[in-house]
């Protein structure tokens, strides 16, 4: 294998841009861009396939694309391009694959390239574990010079990096995709989450705690930090989170402590949940731990989804209406006037509700409601 001719700067510098752009989306542009200065090209791209559409991939694509900006997005039709089923992680040319005739009568290079400018192309399909191959295109215009053994031999050298640069990509990009949907699934059933750093600034809060705390019900921020309504229970709950803090690193960091916070408005107290979530410390000073603060309030109304409710017992939409209002700590008969229907209707859907969910009170409908999995699910 011929070896490439990159010096030590100019290595380092690709490399250094491929890992920045594995660790936030918006550096790929620069990392490719790089890329198109470093092979002298007019196109440097990425092609990623889209699992739900079998013969079409998303291009991103860097150069100057008619209509485009610095970096563009387009569709790219996987199954009609010559390059498709090529052996993983081998760089490859048009020469290695066509004769030149054959390449200018392609359909492909007629209507896809010729128009672009791209005439010299020079790809490798990437292998990726667990997410598949991921496509890459250099292209030059064809009044350029074709790509040379030296070319492939640098694209060789670049190839274990971007594959792990895409790899370490596809793997954060997971992970804040699982965050997510469990903070989503921690929302909805109306749990309220606050992180801490150690002086009791506010870090984060989720959509539930911002609402509590833009009440000022109890619980509020003064000065950036989390403060209870009643000195005495301020005092406890600074008591707690400093204690959250000196459990760190004496192996008790999963115990967790609770209490409960009164409220100036008379509704029932706020119940409030405090424990540290500990960081990896790989480097002295660093990675320093932050407290979580869970927060429920039982008088808040259930984010149960309708549409799963009603799949989940097979009621009927009214049925479903009716249940969600008693939920939601209204009677019987205020559930009837929210809905705007008659008492004796409302009794016939309750003793209907009964019959399919197996109840015979209505504590244990809010009982079986509160606890179903139609809190975990979407509104709808």
């Amino acid at each position: 294998m011929m070896q490439s001719n990159f010096d030590l700067a100019e290595y380092d510098r690709i490399v250094s841009a491929l890992y920045d752009a594995a660790l936030d989306t918006k550096s790929w542009a620069p990392a490719l861009e790089y890329l198109q200065h470093v092979f002298a090209a007019n196109y440097v791209t990425l092609i990623l396939r889209t699992p739900e559409q079998a013969d079409t991939g998303l291009m991103i694509a860097v150069g100057d694309v008619e209509g485009g900006g610095r970096v563009t997005y387009m569709s790219y039709p996987q199954t009609t391009t010559p390059f498709v089923n090529q052996p993983a992680d081998k760089v490859f040319t048009v020469e290695d694959l066509m004769t030149e005739s054959e390449w200018r009568r392609s359909s492909y290079y007629q209507h896809w390239c010729a128009g672009h400018g791209v005439f010299h192309v020079m790809g490798v399909d990437i292998a990726t574990p667990g997410a598949g191959k991921l496509r890459f295109r250099i292209t030059r215009p064809e009044n350029a010079p074709k790509f040379s053994a030296e070319d492939r031999a640098r694209c060789e050298a670049l190839l274990p990096h971007l594959r792990r640069a895409l790899q370490i990509h596809n793997q954060l990009d997971r992970s804040e995709s699982l965050g997510a949907m469990y903070a989503q699934a921690i929302g909805r059933l109306s749990i309220a989450t606050i992180v801490l750093d150690e002086s009791g600034k506010v870090l984060d809060q989720n959509l539930i705690a911002k609402e509590i705390l833009a009440t000022g019900d109890g619980l509020k921020v003064v000065g950036g930090r989390l403060e209870a309504s009643y000195p005495s229970d301020n005092r406890e709950l600074q008591r707690l989170v400093r204690n959250a803090f000196a459990r760190y690193g004496t192996g008790n960091v999963a115990v967790a402590e609770a209490m409960s916070v009164a409220r100036p408005s008379g509704l029932v107290s706020l119940g409030v949940v405090v424990e540290v979530v500990p960081s990896s410390e790989w480097a002295e000073g660093k990675g320093q731990p932050a407290a979580v603060v869970y927060i429920r309030d039982a008088a808040g109304k259930s984010l149960a989804s309708s549409t799963v409710a009603k799949q989940l017992f097979n009621l009927t939409p009214a049925e479903t209406a009716l249940a969600l209002e008693l939920t939601n700590g209204l009677s019987l008969e205020e559930a009837a006037e929210a809905l705007g229907i008659r008492r004796n209707t409302a009794r016939a859907h309750l003793r209907s509700i009964f019959s399919k969910t197996g109840v015979r009170r209505q504590t244990e409908l809010v009982r079986i409601m509160l606890n179903s999995v139609a809190a975990l699910s979407k509104n709808g």
